[in-house]
């Protein structure tokens, strides 16, 4: 007789991976202390070798509600196939009494954007990371036609898929021309269904001709969402929501990522 020979163990099949878009855009969450705070969306931009996160400036801070957090906290993916594996990162907002953020401001006026540049040896040594690049951002205004489809990937009312840690991605239109900036300020208008807690997520269109510096995110970054916009004399009874948002130009970014001695005050 032959000895019975154990049946082999079957091959652990991986679970499908996921579009890259959805380990470009971390959970954040606001906080003052140990207090939570707030939910709010963001995304991951590299330039030169540096790592920042990007949300909108009213997360960091909004003195008009008093919204006055001194820390971030965002969710880390620790395996590529393995998505319910996640750490939080604790970011501080203040660093002995001084802004850890930039912020910028054109001829118009403020902008709702904000970056905080992540120390990379603060992260995870399997921390799973996508992000954006100034290759990804769109720069020509005519390749961006009014019918083009847009993605909104962020986390509305702070919803998200809390098993894998993944954002949602809602669909959006453009509702002013791209390029324009909206009456003199530097966003364009969407047409999307949005929440509180959208707040800082990545406007981005598909990039169907990546290239080397983008096919691993093959994404264009159009914009930063920011809030919804409407009108002040609606009534609330009879008028719906215009149902309207404002995302400002994610050129921005590289302003607020230029080097230290060479960006302007924000």
């Amino acid at each position: 007789m032959t000895p019975n020979t154990p049946n082999p163990t079957p091959p652990r099949v991986p679970p499908a991976t996921v579009d890259p878009l959805f380990l470009a855009a971390p959970h954040v969450s606001t906080f003052l202390g140990t207090q939570g705070l707030t939910n709010a969306s963001g995304f991951f931009f590299e330039r030169d070798g540096r790592l920042y996160l990007v949300t909108s400036r009213h997360v960091v801070i909004d003195e008009a509600t008093q919204h006055l957090p001194d820390r971030l906290e965002i969710e880390l993916h620790l395996d590529a196939t393995d998505l319910t594996r996640s750490t939080g990162l604790s970011v501080l907002l203040y660093h002995e009494g001084v802004a850890t953020w930039r912020q910028g401001r054109d001829s118009g006026g403020e902008i709702d954007v904000a970056v905080l540049e992540l120390d990379r040896s603060q992260l995870p040594a399997t921390a799973i990371i996508r992000a954006f690049s100034p290759a990804h951002l769109q720069t020509s205004f005519t390749s961006v036609p009014v019918d083009a489809p847009l993605m909104v990937v962020g986390f509305p009312l702070g919803f998200h898929d809390a098993l894998h840690h993944l954002p949602v991605v809602r669909h959006a239109a453009i509702a002013s021309p791209y390029g324009i900036r909206f009456q003199g300020q530097g966003y364009f208008l969407t047409d999307a269904r949005t929440h509180r807690g959208t707040s800082g997520a990545a406007v981005v269109m598909r990039d169907t001709a990546p290239t080397v510096e983008t096919a691993l995110l093959p994404w264009r970054l159009l914009g930063v969402h920011s809030s919804r916009m409407d009108m002040g004399n609606r009534d609330l009874v009879l008028d719906e929501s215009l149902g309207l948002n404002c995302a400002w130009y994610a050129d921005i970014l590289l302003t607020l990522t230029e080097p230290a001695e060479a960006a302007s005050p924000g």
